[in-house]
């Protein structure tokens, strides 16, 4: 795993509401504490509500910006945390789900934790792609083409762009050290 990224640039987008406190804060301070130039945009400039296991309200964080004033351009890699309910909201949102599609179609890799892969389910990325997420969304993923797996982190190169995925807080680890190979 490399321990220096500063060339890198991550894109965290999430809603305001509902983000699974660990599956944003842990990456976002591991990969900031290895160089990276780490942003953190929501759908709009204001509160992000974390929550722990879904239903317990933990900390509020302030993005670095709105969804609108992102290019995908501008990061090497999209990360999306997850949190029922953030990701409920982040696949209603035509930017959200027109930034994933756009990542993927320039090559560049998502990973997506937990819900997360909800929005990937709602921009059609997933016909040809083998990915984990929390087990509620195994039908989800299998209704929209994709190939569901119960591990803790699966990196899937298929239709020329990495998706990776990883089931829950627990997967933490993996999650982080699968994005950190897939930017260096």
């Amino acid at each position: 795993m490399p321990d220096q990224l500063s060339d890198v640039r991550v894109l965290f987008i999430t809603s305001n509401t509902g983000v699974e406190r660990d599956e944003l804060l842990m990456p976002v301070g591991w990969l900031r504490e290895r160089g990276a130039d780490v942003t953190h945009a929501a759908r709009e400039l204001a509160d992000v509500q974390t929550v722990l296991h879904d239903v317990d309200k933990d900390v509020i964080v302030q993005p670095d910006k709105a969804l609108d004033e992102v290019e995908v351009e501008d990061y090497d890699i999209l990360v999306v945390p997850g949190g029922t309910v953030n990701a409920d909201k982040l696949r209603v949102s035509d930017r959200a789900v027109q930034l994933a599609q756009n990542f993927a179609g320039l090559g560049k890799p998502i990973a997506a934790i937990c819900h997360g892969p909800w929005l990937l389910v709602e921009a059609d990325l997933l016909p040809g792609k083998t990915l984990t997420s929390y087990h509620s969304l195994r039908t989800d993923v299998i209704n929209a083409d994709g190939s569901w797996v119960d591990r803790p982190v699966v990196i899937s190169p298929a239709k020329g762009w990495p998706l990776i995925t990883s089931r829950s807080p627990a997967d933490l680890n993996d999650f982080v050290a699968a994005i950190a190979d897939a930017v260096v």
